[in-house]
């Protein structure tokens, strides 16, 4: 098993670049980077400092959007990485999350999205596209032999379905529940059969938000606001892992956690505003508890059958925490490679 990280060091690409360098010797196989303007630096700039230090590592964004930036930004910025690591490099593109709302906009269409996703392939392919300017695009410095691929990260079925039938590979955003992840794999195959594609040509990675912590309230307390997060943005999630939502209205809830439920500074605090939520829901949403237990929670997962490229589990962890994720998980996740 593959296993990705999105949590390397964001203080600078300097710092990024070093902590990709020793994400590589530990084993770990994809390095990724946020992209939110206002939270972080430009990840690019770190990307291609990571690509120069690294000789394996695979790296890429998680995510961008098209609502910040053009796709022929998109193409041009990780092309220019790609020429640093050929064949190491992918662009990672999604609706858009707190990056988007904390600029007052709304996140990207799924139509927008796709037609983003389709003309960034182009580009990256070498091909020319009409655009309406006086002669076609084209992206002078793409590498048509070895083209960046363009993944989507989705949890919704229309945009799962979409990426089935433009993206190269899927992160797949939907909790730790059995019956959510068949779905959403289900609607990628969906996509990528109503585009005349084979799914297995399809990359897939899952992305499994995990609250690491030897207390168990503490991990429960993270898992619960995790849990809340998705019911957010994705209440159809609940429904498909047979949950219904107990409690006040969630709007109402929001503004008593800012940005959201997924990125409050203290999610332990963000916790305790769900506690009517039950422990069996906030374990369809997150991995959670000392690092057996979530181990154990890794293995009946890959028991689905599912075939996945890439895990990553996403460190939430207690506000103050200590724990080195980078270097413990390695001799603690299964199947590691």
């Amino acid at each position: 098993m593959k296993y990705a990280l999105n949590r390397l060091d964001l203080r600078g690409p300097q710092r990024f670049a070093a902590s990709a360098k020793r994400a590589e010797d530990l084993g770990w196989s994809m390095g990724l980077i946020p992209c939110s303007p206002l939270l972080a630096q430009d990840p690019y700039v770190s990307l291609a400092f990571a690509a120069t230090e690294t000789s394996t590592l695979a790296l890429g964004t998680l995510l961008d959007t098209p609502v910040l930036r053009h796709p022929a930004v998109l193409a041009s910025s990780i092309a220019t990485v790609a020429k640093l690591a050929p064949g190491r490099v992918h662009l990672g593109l999604g609706a858009g999350d707190t990056a988007v709302r904390l600029n007052g906009l709304a996140p990207s269409t799924v139509a927008s999205l796709e037609k983003a996703a389709a003309n960034a392939r182009s580009l990256l392919g070498g091909e020319s596209m009409d655009v309406g300017a006086t002669r076609p695009a084209r992206l002078r410095h793409a590498d048509s032999d070895n083209r960046v691929p363009v993944w989507i990260a989705a949890q919704g079925p229309k945009t799962l379905r979409m990426a089935g039938r433009v993206a190269d590979g899927v992160w797949i955003r939907v909790g730790t529940h059995p019956d959510n992840l068949r779905a959403a794999w289900q609607w990628v195959c969906d996509g990528a059969k109503e585009a005349g594609r084979d799914p297995a040509d399809i990359a897939l990675g899952v992305i499994f938000h995990t609250a690491v912590s030897e207390d168990p309230d503490e991990a429960l307390s993270i898992a619960r606001a995790l849990a809340a997060g998705y019911f957010e943005y994705s209440p159809f999630l609940f429904e498909g892992a047979g949950f219904e939502w107990n409690g006040p209205d969630i709007h109402e809830l929001q503004k008593q956690v800012w940005p959201d439920f997924h990125h409050h500074p203290d999610m332990v605090a963000a916790g305790r505003v769900v506690e009517f939520l039950s422990a069996e829901a906030a374990s369809a949403f997150a991995l959670q508890g000392n690092w057996a237990q979530i181990a154990e929670q890794l293995e009946a997962v890959f028991d689905l059958g599912l075939t996945v490229d890439y895990v990553l589990p996403h460190p939430v962890l207690a506000k103050g925490s200590s724990i080195d994720f980078l270097s413990t998980a390695p001799s603690k996740l299964p199947c590691w490679q």
